[in-house]
């Protein structure tokens, strides 16, 4: 029988359910979940025989791919992690040891394994998004250091992969042209939120040698390209829906954007103060947008 010195000794050193949760994150499967049910919309939903495969699309898109990508840069950004945020679940000691990386590479094997079940066209996504996951936060690549490559990656994987997911789900096979387009013009636009997303972490970046954009270029200017690169997709967006005869959809995405564009004009004013309330603000007419999109997609069959 164990001693109770030695169960103590393994309950300290096991993280509990409540650690490994906090480890994914799961605030942040809400994108690509939205993502992805975009995916499903704009190829008309699923038939009956399909909702497994969407379902279990669901479950790929945020408590596996996305969780496990928290999972991954938490354990490769926890030295920087114990000076900027100490109360991060690894920095802390509630994910003791070397968990943080035994559950990174435990999510990314279930996560392979059920895009497996899903088909070709699936696995092969979730193995993009899974790489570029792994590429962002550990070396030698750790795309995260530089804010052009780093932020793209996450775009790619937090939009248009779920959306490409979905309707490849769906589909069983590979989406039409405009289902990808869409999805991967989303994805450019996502690069501007995730630049937003780096204010919050300016002082940090800069003393550990992360070239973030606001790094890179200087907060106010940031902000301006991040604009810019969220405005400039949703327009090619709008002309795509009015030459495909959607102007209702286009107008739908257009206003969005014109409320993104009000929301701008206050984040320029005070891009560090601001950055987090935009975040919370003009994204939500952005994904608002895709959904719009999606509709159009659906629309024309």
């Amino acid at each position: 029988m164990a001693s109770p010195i030695f169960i103590a000794a393994v309950a300290v050193r096991t993280p509990t359910p409540g650690a490994v949760l906090e480890l994914l994150k799961p605030i942040t499967w809400f994108a690509p979940m939205w993502a992805y049910g975009c995916g499903l919309v704009s190829v008309g939903g699923a038939t009956v025989d399909r909702w497994p495969y969407a379902l279990a699309g669901i479950l790929l898109a945020g408590p596996l791919v996305c969780g496990t990508s928290q999972a991954i840069n938490d354990w490769f950004d926890r030295e920087v992690d114990a000076i900027n945020e100490p109360d991060r679940v690894i920095p802390s000691g509630r994910m003791p040891g070397r968990w943080g990386l035994a559950v990174a590479v435990a999510g990314t094997l279930l996560s392979l394994l059920v895009a497996a079940i899903l088909g070709l066209v699936v696995f092969l996504a979730a193995l993009v998004g899974l790489a570029l996951a792994w590429a962002y936060s550990a070396p030698p690549f750790r795309l995260k250091r530089n804010g052009w490559m780093g932020n793209s990656a996450v775009g790619l994987c937090y939009e248009g992969l779920p959306w490409f997911t979905a309707a490849a789900a769906v589909a069983g096979g590979f989406p039409a042209w405009p289902v990808v387009a869409m999805a991967l013009l989303y994805s450019i636009g996502a690069h501007g939120i995730m630049t937003l997303n780096d204010f919050k972490a300016v002082g940090g970046d800069r003393v550990s040698g992360i070239d973030s954009l606001p790094v890179l270029l200087g907060e106010s200017l940031a902000a301006r390209v991040a604009c810019a690169v969220m405005a400039a997709p949703q327009l090619v967006v709008i002309g795509l829906l009015f030459s495909w005869g959607f102007p209702w959809h286009a107008g739908a995405v257009a206003l969005l954007l014109l409320l993104q564009a009000a929301c701008m004009l206050r984040l320029l004013s005070d891009p560090q103060r601001h950055a987090a309330w935009y975040n919370a603000t003009g994204t939500t007419f952005y994904v608002l947008g895709m959904l719009a999109a999606a509709f159009a997609l659906q629309a024309m069959g």
